[in-house]
């Protein structure tokens, strides 16, 4: 079995329940949601040994986050903090022409103090394929050296990053200046097709964005999902697409994580571009038709939808 280690801060997301907005709201869900431990449990769902490295509080709040992804079947390798706090968001979706809205309280997160010597990283040398979240990287604090660390020790294994550009949390100028200091070592990038668009400066069609990005940089690999509308992976000068699938959507929260989760595990597995971009588009669709961040997607499932895929149905 493939090993596949992620690091990064998961906070607590807080939403009202069914349409309510924040401010009036008399009930409350409270979910677990990260970039890094969404994609773990997917990969992990997908058959991947998947495994989250972070720093959470000694608290019930903290405890509450690794039980969650023990229940999903990911390990963890956490450093206990008696200072600092769990992160927070805030997240409100209702119809349109409602806009949804994303409050970030991660200000004083216990994960922000994480330092290089608080983690396994004889583990991350050893794993077949580790990933970071450019999210990861906006916080302040020694978490922005752990996560160039983190990469740098990958050894031989894969190398993935998430562009995960969230405006509530950095400005693109700072994005651009953080990130840029650690793409040398990433070999597979995903970006969101907006967040890529805003990040890197760039206009034309997603096959041009890709491989403008592509060729720019050193990625082997550059991967631009585009919600409902389906993928692209950019490797060299050859692209190759998949078309999404239209689904009646209940959260597309996780559809994003899902999809790096199912692609990383199938080209972990041998698979090439084309096999991994189809697991990934059928894992977000899954995810979309599922409530919370976290897929609970079966790999049966996403094998099936990966089947009607490409017999056309």
């Amino acid at each position: 079995m493939t090993e596949l280690v992620t690091f990064g801060e998961t906070s607590l997301r807080v939403s009202p329940v069914g349409d309510e907005r924040l401010e009036t709201a008399g009930e409350v869900r409270m979910r677990v949601s990260g970039t890094e431990s969404n994609v773990a449990v997917a990969a992990s769902a997908m058959g991947a040994d998947a495994t989250w490295l972070s720093k959470l509080p000694d608290s019930p709040l903290g405890r509450r986050v690794e039980r969650s992804l023990h229940e999903h079947g990911v390990d963890t390798e956490v450093a206990w903090a008696d200072e600092g706090r769990q992160g927070l968001q805030f997240a409100e979706r209702g119809p349109e022409p409602r806009e949804k809205r994303l409050l970030q309280d991660r200000y004083h997160a216990a994960a922000a103090s994480v330092t290089p010597g608080e983690l396994p990283m004889d583990r991350v040398q050893r794993a077949d394929a580790t990933f970071v979240a450019g999210s990861t990287l906006s916080l302040s604090g020694d978490i922005v050296e752990t996560a160039e660390a983190v990469l740098r020790a990958a050894g031989s294994g894969l190398v993935a990053m998430d562009l995960d550009f969230q405006p509530g949390l950095w400005s693109v100028e700072e994005a651009r200046e953080t990130l840029e200091g650690v793409f040398d070592a990433v070999d597979v990038l995903f970006a969101n097709e907006e967040q890529a668009r805003r990040v890197f400066d760039r206009t034309g069609s997603p096959r041009e964005l890709a491989h403008a990005i592509a060729s720019t940089r050193e990625f082997d690999t550059v991967v631009i999902t585009r919600s409902e509308r389906g993928a692209l992976a950019c490797q060299g000068s050859v692209i190759n697409e998949q078309d999404g699938i239209e689904v009646d959507a209940v959260d597309p929260t996780g559809q994003h994580e899902a999809f790096i989760g199912a692609f990383l595990e199938r080209v972990l597995a041998g698979a090439k571009a084309d096999e991994a971009l189809a697991y990934g588009v059928a894992g977000a669709t899954l995810a979309r038709t599922i409530p919370g961040a976290m897929t609970t997607a079966t790999r049966a499932e996403v094998d099936a939808l990966v089947e009607d895929l490409q017999s056309g149905r």
